[in-house]
């Protein structure tokens, strides 16, 4: 322990945890760059190039040159996710039911309320019902 000094301890750590940063860095450029609808193919690559070649200079270069549409378009994105889920969540609420009962034309409540109708008519049986409500629980 007295050769590793806690002094030295202390910087290891903090260039794990920059060298780490600069991974999630580097990742989230490469994505931006494949993202990125208003590059073509070739600046595409070059960037790619830059950023693989030269890899600490390329990608400060790219965040310099391009951050804030890079900034933009994850915002796009997460309002395109929130409005995915939403319109999501405005389906489902409208079926009243998100296990597939509402593509088999109604949902469990409605089906067995039927049945239930059907049984109390005397147009089915209690055998017949517990059969049909069976099947449309399962």
């Amino acid at each position: 322990m007295d050769d590793y000094p806690l002094l030295n301890l202390f910087w290891t750590m903090l260039w794990f945890f920059l060298w780490i940063m600069w991974l999630f860095l580097l990742f989230k450029v490469i994505a931006d760059i494949f993202r990125s609808d208003d590059l073509g193919g070739w600046a595409k690559a070059g960037w790619l190039i830059l950023a693989l070649v030269l890899p600490y200079l390329g990608v400060l270069i790219y965040v310099i040159a391009r951050g804030k549409s890079m900034g933009k378009r994850d915002v796009a994105e997460a309002k395109e996710r929130e409005a995915a889920f939403k319109a999501y969540v405005r389906e489902a609420a409208a079926t009243g039911d998100t296990t597939g009962a509402a593509k088999r034309g109604g949902s469990s409540v409605e089906e067995l309320a039927k049945l239930a109708e059907l049984k109390d008519r005397g147009a089915i049986t209690d055998e017949e019902f517990q059969r049909a409500k069976t099947k449309l629980l399962v």
